[in-house]
Parts: structure tokens; C-alpha cells; sequence
């Protein structure tokens, strides 16, 4: 006969093979047999001092994986940079409405450093001084890779960028570089012979006495500005009565001139009728003809002064000007 088999052994060979499978899941996957990840190594020139593993790594300040690994050299003892290992988790990244071949894809990954991702060494807290891994686009900056392209690298290389804090030091050292780069001695010497020339120059003989000369000068200026305003102003008053003098010795002549015209046209018709009643032969038609010539042109020229003097009423004091061919 068989011997029927013991329920409790039945289980406890259940129990132990499902503790065996766990056992493997855990010591295989390390707990993470069913997540999707993706590892990336980022070489840091500077110190990494205050970055730990286990560490967030951030895409613009939003976590998205860690810290796996911090090494010394992976392959390349000459190369005197820091090796940092990071794990991207999709899951995160998918939790956070991102797609999840972000960085999983190496061709995407390799068009999103093309594009200028970079990953810098950032402060978690300045009371800590722990540091994360930032990730970020910075597109005006050159991609400096560690890791040969021709050869098989076991993980991809993500470029970096100096720290914030590295930049600075960067520019201190520049700035004393410079400072070192000046001779303080000649320029000190330098200040200290133009103080003295400037001493020399302020307590001079020739200072005083030109100072004493401008305190004696500035009343007479300022009595010759008084005179000059003053003769300003009757320069002024007598240009206006002159003006006025002008105006009205203009208009006194336009009448005179105009009475003139008027009594030369009263001659020429007298003439005219005087011609109607003498000889056209006689002497005396002779002597009546070249005088009413005579008055005709001074009618004339009296109509052609009053017009000079109406458009240039100033000729009457200053004459009239010359003109080119005169000159």
C-alpha cells in the first residue's frame, strides 16, 4: 500500500519553493526585476565631495532617477576625472507625464545631448552640503566626451558642465591671475610722484600770483560787462528812433515825390495843349517840343525813384548800395 502524503508537507514544499523564488527575485533583480531603467555615466572634473550614492538625479529640478555608483577610473587610470554611475527610472518619468523612451532610447538620448543636455553638480542644501546630479539643456556649450566613440563603452556618456560654484572659482582665480599680473610698486611710485607734482603744482609762486591777478581782474570785468550792457540798451533805444526817423522821413519823401509826379503830369498836359495852338513849324513848336521832352523823362525818372524808394526806404540815409561791377 502507498502511504498517503502529509497535507502539511504539501505546504511547507509550497512555502519553501515560493521562498526560493523570492529569494531569486531579490538576490537576481535586486528588488528591481520588474522596473525599467537605464544607466549613464557622467565624468566630473572637480571634486564630488558631498555627493553620495543613492543621491536624486533632476531633470530641471523634477527627480527622475539616482546615484548608482561613484568610481575613481572606469577603464582609464590616466584620465583625471570622476566617474559617477546614474540610474534613469522610466517610471518616474512616466509618472510625471514625460514618455518613457526619453533616455531609454540611445539614438533619443544621443539627439537630446546633441542638443545640448548636460549634467552639472548642483547644491541640495547649503546647511547639508549634499549635492544631486542636475540635467539640463545648456545649447551654447561644447560637449567635451571622455569615452572614445570608436570603442565599446558599457554605458553612454552624458557631457557635464562646472558646477556653479566651480564657475566661480574660475573667475576668482582670473581675476587674482590679473591682480598678480599688476606691478602695485611702479604704480604706487607712479601715485606718489603725481601727488607730489600736484603739491608742487597747488603751492607754486606762479598759482598764487595768477590767483591774485584774477581777483584783481574780475571787478573790472564786471564793470566792463555793466558798460557793454549799457550800451547795449542805448544802442537799442536809438536804433528804434532811428528806425522811427526813417520811417517817417520815408514817408515824407513817397509824398513829396508823388506831389512832384502829379505837377510833372499837369506840365505835360499844359504842354499839350500849348501844342495845339502854336506853328508846328515855328521855332517856338521847336522849343515847346524838346521842353516837353524834357519834363516827360524827369516825369520819369521822378515815377522811378519814388518806386526805388518805396521798396528801399533806407537809401534815403545810406544810399544805395554798389553793386558788383562797382566793386
Amino acid at each position: 500500500m502507498r502511504k498517503k502524503l502529509s497535507p502539511a508537507l504539501i505546504g511547507a514544499f509550497v512555502l519553501g519553493a515560493l521562498g526560493l523564488l523570492v529569494a531569486a527575485i531579490l538576490i537576481l533583480g535586486s528588488g528591481k526585476l520588474f522596473l525599467h531603467s537605464r544607466d549613464f555615466v557622467l565624468y566630473f572634473n572637480g571634486s564630488v565631495n558631498g555627493l553620495r550614492v543613492g543621491a536624486a538625479v533632476k531633470y530641471k529640478g523634477v527627480e527622475i532617477g539616482s546615484v548608482n555608483d561613484i568610481l575613481l577610473s572606469l577603464g582609464d587610470m590616466s584620465v583625471q576625472r570622476i566617474p559617477v554611475v546614474i540610474r534613469i527610472d522610466a517610471e518616474k518619468i512616466t509618472k510625471r507625464g514625460g514618455s518613457k523612451n526619453a533616455l531609454n532610447d540611445p539614438e533619443l538620448a544621443k539627439a537630446m545631448i546633441d542638443q545640448g543636455l548636460r549634467g552639472q553638480l548642483q547644491m541640495e542644501s547649503f546647511v547639508t552640503g549634499l549635492l544631486y546630479v542636475g540635467l539640463d539643456f545648456f545649447p551654447d556649450t561644447p560637449a567635451h566626451f571622455v569615452q572614445s566613440a570608436k570603442e565599446y563603452n558599457k554605458y553612454q556618456e552624458i557631457p557635464t558642465i562646472p558646477s556653479v560654484f566651480e564657475q566661480a572659482q574660475d573667475v576668482v582665480s582670473s581675476i587674482i591671475a590679473r591682480l598678480q599680473e599688476i606691478d602695485f610698486q611702479a604704480l604706487i611710485a607712479s601715485l606718489e610722484k603725481t601727488s607730489s607734482g600736484i603739491n608742487s603744482f597747488v603751492s607754486s609762486p606762479e598759482l598764487k600770483q595768477s590767483l591774485q591777478q584774477l581777483q584783481q581782474t574780475m571787478p573790472k570785468l564786471e564793470t566792463a560787462i555793466v558798460s557793454i550792457r549799457d550800451m547795449a540798451n542805448t544802442v537799442d533805444t536809438n536804433f528804434q528812433s532811428l528806425t522811427g526817423d526813417l520811417k517817417q522821413t520815408s514817408t515824407d519823401a513817397r509824398m513829396t515825390l508823388k506831389q512832384a509826379s502829379d505837377t510833372l503830369k499837369e506840365a505835360e498836359s499844359a504842354m499839350g495843349n500849348v501844342k495845339t495852338l502854336v506853328d508846328p513849324d515855328s521855332q517856338t513848336f521847336y522849343e515847346l517840343t524838346r521842353s516837353l521832352r524834357e519834363v516827360s523823362a524827369a516825369a520819369r525818372s521822378m515815377r522811378q525813384l519814388s518806386g526805388y524808394l518805396e521798396r528801399n526806404p533806407r537809401a534815403l540815409i545810406f544810399g544805395k548800395p554798389e553793386t558788383k561791377e562797382e566793386r
